[in-house]
């Protein structure tokens, strides 16, 4: 009986690797999935509206005209293959832009851009530059008589942009706009003047995007 005990053992001694090797390896068994790779929680492409304040200064008819600006812009960003952005806005703003002086007053009734953008993303953090199309309305006053013109031009710029919530962002930004020359009717000889009219921005906004 003890030989028949000490054979019976063997076996299972010599038998116990063949049977371990063909147990399934722990990573393959189907109740230990691979960790999944969480994609990023901000992403930046769709359309958004927003608002913004700021304020304006720039030189005009041998004049310095600054003040506030409170406005609206639209956009859509398309978020690229890696870190990067590209987008198009458009912005208008309503101004209390003007300065007086040697009898002219020339003020600015409201400024607009439509800008390309294109910008690198770092997480939640948007860092951008931007040009395209400006135009705004001038009024130039000399001796009671007033004439208004609209501008055209080009704007240059950048900013840093935040994603404070998954739909809501925070942007501080500056824009250079240079909106070139036009003929305005003054109340002296030769009856008219051209005026030229460039102007720093610098403004606060907020977006919504959808």
């Amino acid at each position: 009986m003890k030989k028949l005990l000490l054979a019976a053992a063997a076996v299972l001694v010599a038998a116990t690797p063949t049977f371990a090797g063909d147990l399934p390896a722990r990573r393959t068994s189907p109740y230990y999935a691979p960790a999944q790779v969480a994609g990023p929680l901000f992403n930046w492409t769709g359309f958004y509206i927003g608002g913004h304040a700021g304020w304006g200064w720039g030189s005009a008819f041998g004049l310095d005209p600054s003040g506030y600006l409170l406005g609206l812009q639209a956009g859509y960003n398309f978020q690229l293959a890696g870190a990067f952005l590209a987008g198009i806005e458009t912005d208008i703003s309503f101004t209390g832009i003007d300065d007086k002086g040697g009898g002219a007053t020339f003020g600015v009734d409201y400024l607009g851009t439509v800008r390309g953008r294109l910008g690198y993303v770092v997480d939640r953090v948007l860092f951008y530059g931007a040009g395209g199309l400006a135009y705004g309305r001038g009024d130039l006053e000399m001796a009671s008589l007033s004439n208004k013109q609209t501008h055209y031009g080009w704007t240059i710029g950048g900013g840093v942009e935040a994603m404070i919530a998954p739909n809501v962002t925070a942007r501080l930004e500056y824009l250079y706009a240079d909106l070139g020359k036009e003929t305005y009717t003054i109340a002296v000889a030769p009856g008219t003047a051209r005026v030229g009219y460039d102007t720093s921005i610098l403004r606060m906004g907020m977006n919504y995007k959808f």
